[in-house]
């Protein structure tokens, strides 16, 4: 049984299929009737009008209607489009326990316990006729799905088949008015529409469910007494044939399969169970634990069947209907109705090869599964799950192709699955012992090998390799060297389709599909709603692809599309140009063409196949807003310009594109001021100032205007803006643009007319217009404003501009691909053709240095923009008659259009940095702070990042520098790479300079042991620390210098550890005891040796004091053991030990035991010795006791210790 949906809700009652769509529709105990798509696994509406349980329910064939019938004696009919119930049919007067649309005529049947049969004009709205006749209940009620025949199954125990012709004679039209006459004598007295045509009596108990054989003359029921009896009927007469048992309880519902001699029923017992109707015996049963059944329902069209329970229903398959196929170059290999078949793809010839053995069980689900095909040996491998995984090996004799009468004999075993690795040589998967067992033609045991996985199938991987499947991976193991080729983390992979040439496999699971290399290095996955059913791939690299409903294809960089919907699913077995070759569900081989110009198009834009581009562009239908869409999102605007109509989007296009005229014309056609301000930006950007101005008076935009006349130098526009301002009135403005031009009498003449006379005066005092200034004196009188003292007035004199006059110098660069090649048609295509074509209107290209900018004071006096001429003539031209002989020489088509696109920036060199390294300190110089953080965590376990915060930026600024150009032009910045010289290819990018080395960190070193021997342990500790901060960030060339750096490491590890005990010993005043052991426990850390005697003096020196006689005098010898040169070290030990050896007693006693090797834990400072369990940080590697795991490390204080971290990475030499 193959669950394809399952659903949790109340108990179901009813269930139908929708014929032609993926629907079901449950009828819940709750009163709700549910519509669930099946293949989406999705609830679609919910109508719950019924008051009480719903227990039948039925979709039209062909109309949007469904029908319902619940425990308030009521029937609705649902228009599920409307999403509302039409009408109510009234009449019955219990229960109603099954409704049923009419195949052909517009009724319904309905059961109900009122011990009645109902049939209704559900278009008339009315009863037609009442079946009487049973005498309790009436469970169910159907139509025979040919004949007028009703079957009913009631709890008197009986089946009753009623004949409906009469009612079927009735509801058409009378022919003359005799027979009008006694069909009114009917309607008065009461006529016999359907009469009892036989009476079933055999079940002990009441019947729960008939139904009718949809083609044969035979009924199935089941019923109370547990039993499902099967009925054979005739013109005459009706009888028992036999009686199928098994079931533990009341049968609930029974069926025959449409497709296939068996029966299916459901009980009260929790099981479904499969009939074989031809032996009469049970072939399989499914239970669940916990829920009875109730009904079941089967899908019209498709393989499919639903059962409802207590607690939802299920959507099952009994078998696999996809048949197993081989392919080999232009033929392929397949199983049907238990023949092997043989297809040519070129002649489309299909031909029976030989018959496969039936398998000897009855259980389902016994058909081939998978096929392998040796073709030098003509050898076929068919694998079944029979006897839990078995395969069989046929060898076909050549001439035998298209007789196929003749039995070969198999060559058996037993396997989980089976595939040719070489011309005469298979591979059998031997799961009990995870081992592969490789066998010859004869089926005998060449070799064995354990598998690298635990794994449950095996494929072809190309000769001599196998892909083996586990629940979350696929690996690729070489038989011969028995080594692991590949291996990718993976959902549970269902079937693997390789590529022609063997370079690129695509593994399909149930919802995604991974495209990987031959060496399992993964290139895209996609996930997919629906499942996905095959896929194989095209001439171009292309993946094609089937779900339930579409055909898709996929890009080899992971960009999909559907290619066309699919009514039924379909397995692909090859894609060939246009054609697809597929087996449909019912085995048969069919060959669908497709239009592939959406994929073509998008391979050849990725692939940098411009031409390919140019010519689909004119030739294919190719449009609509998804292409448009694409092309705008892979960086094309200029090709999706070619593609639209609409001038909002040309505008945007053109604009993202840079392409100004285009931007124009779309402008001039919308005419919106919102577009003409984008246009002006943009044209401001290209230092394209004509159309900038063109754009500024468009909209009246004074202000830009003036400001764009100031800084391109354009006084004479300057002047006329003023006189636009004098006449607006426009003080602000008048002011402004005198402040433009420089004219400082304009200036105090505005200000004196808006009575600013103070300002005027100070203007006019300031620029030395001395007459002036004593003119506005006399008239302030009194109120003249004094003049700061001692300061030098500065005056406001507009600056230079940057550049006088024209546009801005754009680079002159080769035009693009697209720009060129579609304004010139190719030399093959006619000039006039290219008129005709299908482009939509002309465009009115604007050209910015015809525009015509002239006078603006025009603009003022329009109200609106000075439009140009259009003049009703056109051009006058008149046909040449020229001698046939002489051909005109066409232009070039470069010299036609002078229109250039800015270059496309190149890829910046912080991406290139980051792109082509694994190093966190280069990610770091990049700017990439987030990547070198996630390399950092993944290698080194780091969590905490504050201490190395301004490493990351000093690296970042030291791989840069900064140039300023000139004041208006924002700063540039250059990287500085890592060993360059003169000599190096401008084109290739070295990795970057970075500010910290290895030389720095061994003086960093060399300080800390001064300060340590100096006793500044604060100082020495900052050092250290220093160190162990900087050394992820560090870069070295060669393999022996990653060794130093390891081992820096830990000599850095072993002195922040010690001078971190001594620091903490200091702290603790009025603790004797830990402060002896913390003094002890820094004399075993790994030191240099004058720094380790220091330390030895020093815990002598404490133990002795705590009159520790005992230990003191471990430490002397210790000391001694050293051969101390400085003489007093040595005379101080000498005299511990005499005075220890008079008395050798500890006063206290210390966690400290000197015999026994020990390292110290990292942050509770206690020894941790050995054979006790311990954590380390996964940098550092300082040893910590367990309960530390998942805190940040106290040493370097930068890892989490017990981190999984794969190793520190400073060097490219690592890498490579």
């Amino acid at each position: 049984m193959l669950t394809k949906f399952e659903t949790k809700s109340n108990r179901v009652k009813g269930l139908s299929f929708h014929s032609k769509r993926p629907w079901i529709l449950a009828s819940l105990h709750s009163g709700v009737i549910q519509l669930w798509d099946y293949r989406m696994g999705t609830l679609i509406d919910r109508f719950d009008e019924h008051d009480g349980p719903v227990r039948g329910v039925h979709f039209h064939k062909s109309q949007p209607l469904f029908v319902s019938g619940g425990d308030d004696y009521k029937i609705k009919v649902w228009n599920y489009k409307l999403h509302r119930c039409l009408f109510t049919l009234l009449g019955h007067l219990d229960y109603i326990r099954t409704v049923q649309f009419h195949h052909d005529n517009p009724w319904i049947v309905s059961a109900s316990d009122d011990q009645t049969i109902r049939i209704w004009n559900w278009q008339s709205r009315t009863c037609i006729s009442v079946l009487t006749g049973h005498n309790h209940y009436v469970m169910c009620a159907s139509f025979h799905p040919k004949e007028d025949l009703v079957v009913s199954a009631s709890l008197d125990q009986t089946v009753r088949v009623w004949d409906i012709g009469a009612l079927k004679k009735k509801s058409g039209s009378p022919p003359d008015d005799m027979f009008r006459l006694t069909q009114m004598n009917t309607d008065l007295f009461g006529g016999v529409d359907a009469v009892v045509k036989y009476v079933l009596e055999g079940h002990d108990r009441g019947v729960n469910w008939a139904a009718f054989h949809p083609t044969l003359p035979l009924i199935v029921s089941g019923a109370d007494d547990r039993q499902v009896k099967l009925w054979r009927m005739n013109d005459t007469k009706a009888w028992e044939v036999d009686t199928l048992r098994g079931h533990m309880n009341n049968v609930s519902c029974v069926m025959f399969h449409a497709k296939q001699d068996i029966i299916v029923s459901n009980s009260e017992d929790k099981s479904i169970r499969v009939w074989d109707v031809t032996r009469r015996t049970g072939v399989q049963t499914f239970r669940r634990e916990h829920d009875r059944f109730w009904i079941l329902a089967a899908h019209p069209e498709m393989n499919l069947l639903a059962a409802g329970h207590d607690s939802g229903m299920i959507v099952f398959k009994l078998e696999r209907e996809r048949p197993a196929f081989a392919l080999s170059g232009d033929s392929l290999f397949y199983v049907k109705d238990r023949f092997l078949r043989y297809y040519e793809f070129s002649t489309q010839k299909d031909a029976q090869v030989t018959p496969i053995r039936r398998p000897g069980s009855t259980s389902l689900n016994q058909s081939p599964r998978t096929l392998s095909y040796s073709p030098t040996e003509n050898a076929v491998l068919i694998c079944s799950d029979l006897e839990g995984g078995s395969y069989e090996l046929y060898t076909i004799p050549k001439d035998s192709i298209g007789k196929g009468d003749t039995v070969q004999d198999a060559r058996r075993g037993v396997g989980g699955s089976a595939v040719f690795v070489a011309r005469n040589r298979f591979a059998v998967l031997d799961r009990s012992n995870n081992q592969v067992l490789v066998k010859n033609l004869k089926n005998e045991v060449v070799k064995k090998g354990i598998l690298p996985i635990i794994c449950d199938a095996i494929f072809y991987a190309g000769t001599g390799n196998l892909l083996c499947r586990a629940e979350d991976r696929v690996v690729i193991f070489d038989l011969q060297q028995r080594l692991v080729l590949g291996d990718l983390q993976t959902p549970f992979i269902k079937y693997v389709v390789w590529s022609n040439d063997m370079e690129s496999v695509a593994l399909l699971s149930k919802h995604a599909i991974i495209i990987a290399s031959k060496k399992l290095v993964h290139q895209c996955t996609l996930h997919e709603t629906i499942r996905v059913k095959s896929g194989a791939w095209d001439d171009n690299g292309v993946f094609i692809y089937t779900t339930l409903n579409h055909i898709k294809y996929c890009l080899p960089n992971g960009d999909s599309g559907i290619v066309r919907t699919l009514d039924v699913p379909i397995y692909i077995t090859k894609v060939s140009g246009n054609t697809i070759f597929c087996l449909d569900r019912d085995g048969k081989s069919r060959a669908i063409v497709i239009d592939a110009t959406e994929y073509i198009f998008k391979l050849s834009l990725l692939k940098k196949k411009y031409d390919n581009v140019m010519s689909m562009i004119r030739s294919s239908q190719l449009c609509g807003q998804a292409v448009i869409a694409y092309l705008q999102q892979k960086g094309f605007p200029e090709v999706a310009l070619h593609f639209v109509k609409d001038e909002r989007t040309r505008f945007n296009l053109a604009l993202e594109s840079g392409n100004i005229q285009i931007a124009v014309a779309s402008a001039t056609a919308i005419d919106e001021k919102d577009y003409w301000y984008r246009l002006g930006v943009e044209a401001l950007r290209q230092g394209n100032a004509g159309i900038v101005e063109y754009a500024y008076q468009r909209t009246k935009n004074f202000e830009r205007l003036s400001f764009l006349y100031l800084i391109t130098g354009n006084m004479e526009k300057l002047s006329k803006m003023l006189k636009i301002a004098e006449v607006k009135n426009d003080v602000m403005g008048q002011f402004h643009n005198a402040l433009y031009l420089g004219d400082v009498r304009e200036r105090i003449k505005i200000l004196e007319n808006v009575g600013h006379l103070p300002l005027a005066y100070i203007t006019a005092s300031v620029h030395g217009l001395q007459d002036v200034a004593e003119g506005i004196a006399a008239k302030l009188g009194d109120n003249v404003p004094s003049l700061p003292e001692g300061k030098v007035p500065s005056l406001l004199i507009p600056p230079t501009p940057v550049m006088c006059g024209g546009d801005w110098p754009l680079l002159r660069v080769i035009k693009g691909i697209f720009e060129g090649g579609l304004e010139s048609r190719a030399h093959d295509v006619e000039e006039d053709e290219a008129v005709e074509g299908n482009w939509g209107e002309d465009l009115e290209m604007v050209d910015p240095d015809s525009l015509q900018n002239g006078d603006v004071t025009a603009i003022l006096e329009d109200g609106e923009v000075a439009e140009e001429n259009e003049e009703d003539g056109g051009w006058d031209l008149e046909d040449l008659e020229l001698p046939p002989e002489a051909e005109t020489p066409k232009a070039s088509a470069n010299a036609r259009s002078s229109v250039f696109v800015a270059p496309t920036p190149g890829m910046p060199v912080s991406q290139i940095w980051s792109q082509r390294s694994s190093l966190a300190a280069e990610h770091a110089a990049a700017g990439n702070f987030d990547t070198a953080m996630r390399l950092l965590n993944r290698q080194l376990g780091i969590k905490n990042f504050a201490p190395l915060r301004s490493l990351f930026l000093d690296l970042h600024n030291g791989s840069h520098s900064y140039l300023r150009a000139f004041s208006s032009s924002p700063v540039i910045s250059l990287a500085i790479e890592r060993g360059w010289n003169e000599s190096a290819s401008p084109n290739v990018r070295g990795p970057p300079a970075l500010v910290f080395n290895f030389s720095q960190l061994d003086e960093k070193l060399r300080a800390g042991y001064k300060a340590t021997t100096t006793g500044k342990f604060n100082d020495a500790l900052r050092l250290f620390l220093g160190i162990l901060h900087t050394i992820p960030l560090i870069v070295v060339e060669s393999r022996r210098e990653v060794d130093e750096v390891k081992e820096l490491i830990i000599i850095v590890k072993e002195y922040v550890l010690g001078l971190k005990m001594e620091l903490k010993r200091r702290e603790l005043r009025d603790d004797p005891v830990r402060q002896q052991e913390l003094a002890a426990y820094f004399t075993h850390c790994n030191l240099q040796a004058a720094h380790l005697r220091l330390a030895l003096q020093n815990a002598m020196t404490v133990c002795f004091k705590a009159k520790n006689l005992a230990t003191a005098a471990t430490f002397a010898r210790r000391l001694l053991e050293t051969n101390p040169t400085l003489e007093n070290q040595a005379k101080q030990a000498r005299q511990v030990l005499q005075a220890a050896e008079r008395n050798l007693t500890d006063a206290a006693e210390l966690n400290y035991d000197f015999r026994n090797p020990f390292v110290t834990c990292g942050a509770t400072y206690v020894p941790i010795y050995r054979g006790q369990k311990d954590v380390s940080c996964s940098y550092c590697t300082a040893r910590f006791v367990p309960d530390q795991e998942g805190q940040i490390c106290n040493i370097c204080e930068l890892a989490v210790i017990g981190a999984d971290a794969s190793g520190l990475m400073c060097s490219p030499a690592q890498i490579r």
